[in-house]
């Protein structure tokens, strides 16, 4: 039987050990202990932070693609803390996005990669994302273009090309994830891929690479002579 955390001495119960040690000093059931709040008569909350990281194999990527229902299947997290822990996960989801700095040069495919890899790698549906470059190919901006279910998103190519002469984009990068994990290209994604490098080429704005993003890897249009 576990002890609850009252019972700890001051010095091991998490948030106590978090304002004074700072949280680095917490495992991560700990910190997951803390955002659950309290545990069951007989189970802790750092226990049910325990149970929650196996269920995710022990992996914080794992962790972050579970939904409010998969985490709330653990017996003493309701709705509400099941909320609070998909909140902190998609913010940090969202601190990793934020590091990425303006300004950056793109040498490479893998250079991009390392980019939206943190924005794309762990989600369960599709997202397309769109890089402005300069005539130097550094990143001016970034954004979402448009979010689909697990198999598909809709691409509209007019909005790229006026987001591209908005930013004054002399070359664009585009991107999406297959939550599939399957890297080969659709039919889908190689006719869009067509359609946006002939819609750039009217305007003098070069479509430099498209990007399919998956946890670990990624394939790119460019690297395999399909641009």
């Amino acid at each position: 039987m576990s002890l609850k955390i009252t019972d700890w001495a001051v010095e091991d119960r998490p948030r106590e050990k978090l304002y004074k040690k700072g949280p680095s000093a917490l495992s991560d059931a700990e910190l997951l202990g803390i955002l659950i709040g309290s545990g069951t008569k007989h189970r802790s909350a750092v226990d049910l932070g325990r149970e929650l990281l196996a269920m995710a194999g022990n992996n914080l990527n794992n962790l972050g693609k579970l939904s409010i229902p998969d985490i709330r299947k653990i017996r003493g997290i309701g709705t509400a803390r099941a909320v609070a822990i998909a909140a902190a996960l998609e913010l940090g989801r969202r601190r990793k996005l934020a590091e990425v700095p303006s300004g950056i040069q793109i040498k490479s495919s893998k250079d991009v990669f390392d980019i939206t890899e943190p924005i794309l790698a762990d989600l369960k549906h599709e997202e397309f994302w769109i890089l402005f470059l300069n005539r130097a190919n550094r990143v001016i901006h970034q954004m979402k273009l448009s979010q689909g279910g697990v198999s598909g998103t809709v691409t509209d190519v007019r909005i790229i090309m006026k987001k591209a002469l908005d930013f004054l984009a002399s070359g664009i990068i585009v991107c999406h994830n297959h939550p599939s994990g399957n890297l080969t290209p659709s039919d889908a994604d190689i006719k869009i891929t067509k359609k946006i490098k002939e819609a750039g080429e009217l305007i003098d704005i070069q479509l430099l690479d498209h990007l399919i993003i998956s946890e670990k890897d990624y394939y790119s249009f460019a690297d395999n002579g399909l641009i």
